[in-house]
């Protein structure tokens, strides 16, 4: 502590300036009055701080050479004024020669204050004293760079005016045209472009002004980088255009503007299709307007996007079918799509997920409901599997044309099967590498699985509605015998089977299942074709 310190920042705080005089006076050597706080911070950089412009002066009228005293921060008594907006203050600073390019320990410069706390005033007063207008700061920040966040034009026509680079970057690679496009300051954006600001520069990313117009959704920004020549067919490291950030946010009118100027063959080389961004984030408007556009609903995921999903998707339609969305899969599926492209059929999935719409719109377009899952291999239809304990699933794949008749072949036949360790849980089966098996599994070790045993009864009894003369198999029969409420499935697979059942069977087979669907169309009488259907057990 130094003699009246408690008494002379007293007086500074309230511009008593006749006080700060006398203590000032008093003194044989002002100097001593000059001593830091443990902050580094003086009396002078206290005036300067509150602007008490009077007792400014005679601190430094005493001691001179403490104008351009720094604080533990290296901040002088020029910025920390500049910083509260003491414009007169800062005038009789730079009068006394305090230098504005002295920057704080992160690089921060009066310039770049007076940009932050947007003072128009202040940034002139600056410049025409000396200060460097494309000094860099922290991270190589310039004031152009903050004056630009700041969205303040005035101030940006000003640096501009005394010289500022447009085309300055920070160790990001960022512009000022970059940071305007990227938060829709379309009145910057115009300013630097017609004062030089390279259109098509990178940021480190890769991402250009109109990638990062597009994916934010600047409409009136993109529209003005397009019509300034920004390129629409350049890439960000990530290898997307700016047309596949728009689909993937569901940018509508953006996505509009890029359709025309989008090269379909850098599309291609991306490995990835709009559509399956827009798909992939349930954007709807996004999807159709592209498919109305003219893309390719069954372009299918390159591998190297492909490997980045455990299920190795590849179509569009996969991705509405993962999310669920019923609209996006309807507009794929009557554009074209093809639901049987995909590693694991999107079919299996719906079934999976137990989404009976989205299961029964997949067959109407004709999805394979005996699609099998390459890395489990099944002597039956794999849906069969997956729709254990939904009987409502199950119901709705048989009547689409589900191979019933496979669920009862089995190479054991009567014989004694022997024990199998290798099955999955049907409710947790999902297409993945680890799934693989070298065992094919049937239909009678699955529904003998600890996880799915207590849907055997009623799954085989369904099943048995949709075949003619079958044979269960020892490890069936043994295990409908262990239940007496099971009893009458056995007994239903032994008798023999009605005229009428087997009719249907036969009439049904020969439709096919192609055809199966079109059964309603029939010119027969309505309880047939309910019979035909199993939507009733007879016909008299």
């Amino acid at each position: 502590m130094y003699r009246d310190e408690d008494e002379l920042l007293t007086a500074i705080w309230n511009g008593d300036v006749q006080k700060v005089r006398e203590i000032v006076t008093s003194e044989e050597m002002p100097i001593s009055l000059m001593r830091l706080n443990k902050d580094g911070w003086t009396p002078v950089h206290e005036a300067a701080y509150y602007g008490q412009t009077d007792c400014l002066k005679l601190l430094l009228s005493a001691v001179p050479t403490m104008i351009n005293t720094r604080t533990n921060k290296d901040q002088t008594p020029l910025i920390l004024s500049v910083s509260k907006g003491h414009l007169v203050c800062v005038k009789y600073l730079l009068e006394k020669e305090a230098d504005p390019k002295i920057p704080t320990k992160t690089n921060e410069t009066p310039l770049y204050e007076a940009c932050a706390t947007n003072n128009d005033q202040m940034v002139l007063l600056l410049l025409r004293n000396g200060a460097d207008v494309n000094q860099k700061c922290l991270d190589r920040w310039t004031a152009l760079h903050e004056s630009v966040l700041q969205n303040n034009l005035e101030i940006c026509e000003i640096l501009v005016a005394y010289g500022a680079q447009v085309t300055s970057s920070n160790i990001f690679g960022v512009s000022p045209l970059f940071l305007a496009a990227q938060y829709g300051f379309v009145e910057a954006v115009q300013l630097l472009v017609k004062n030089g600001a390279d259109i098509n520069s990178e940021a480190i990313d890769g991402a250009t002004a109109l990638y990062e117009a597009c994916k934010n959704g600047y409409y009136e920004t993109v529209e003005f980088l397009l019509s300034c020549g920004a390129d629409a067919n350049r890439p960000g490291k990530d290898g997307l255009l700016p047309l596949h950030i728009a689909a993937k946010h569901g940018h509508d009118g953006i996505i509009s503007m890029l359709i025309m100027g989008t090269s379909r063959t850098k599309i291609w080389f991306s490995g990835i299709s709009p559509l399956h961004l827009a798909a992939e984030n349930n954007e709807d408007e996004a999807l159709d307007l592209l498919i109305r556009a003219g893309f390719d609903v069954n372009t299918p995921l390159a591998p190297d996007h492909s490997c980045m999903y455990e299920d190795r998707r590849t179509t569009a339609l996969y991705f509405t079918v993962a999310n669920g969305n019923i609209e996006s899969a309807s507009m794929l599926l009557l554009a074209g799509a093809n639901p049987n492209l995909d590693v694991f059929n999107p079919l299996l999935l719906a079934v999976r997920q137990g989404h009976l719409k989205m299961a029964t719109l997949l067959m109407e377009h004709g999805a394979n409901v005996n699609a099998s899952i390459p890395t489990h291999p099944t002597t039956f239809p794999a849906c069969v599997m997956l729709s254990v304990g939904n009987l409502a699933m199950l119901k709705r794949l048989m009547h689409y044309g589900v191979d019933a008749s496979a669920c009862f072949w089995c190479k054991y036949g009567l014989k004694q099967h022997l024990n199998n360790d290798t099955t999955h849980s049907c409710r947790e089966l999902q297409y993945s590498p680890e799934m693989a098996t070298n065992s094919c599994l049937q239909f009678c070790e699955m529904v003998s699985h600890p996880s799915v045993y207590r849907w055997a009864g009623s799954t085989i009894d369904l099943l048995l509605d949709y075949v003619g003369h079958v044979t269960l198999c020892s490890r069936l029969i043994e295990y409908l015998e262990r239940y007496e409420e099971w009893t009458y499935i056995k007994e239903k697979s032994i008798l023999p089977q009605h005229l009428m059942q087997l009719c249907r069977i036969r009439i049904r087979q020969l439709l096919g299942r192609e055809r199966l669907k079109s059964i309603s169309t029939l010119d027969l009488p309505g309880r047939l074709i309910k019979y035909l259907n199993h939507e009733q057990e007879d016909v008299l």
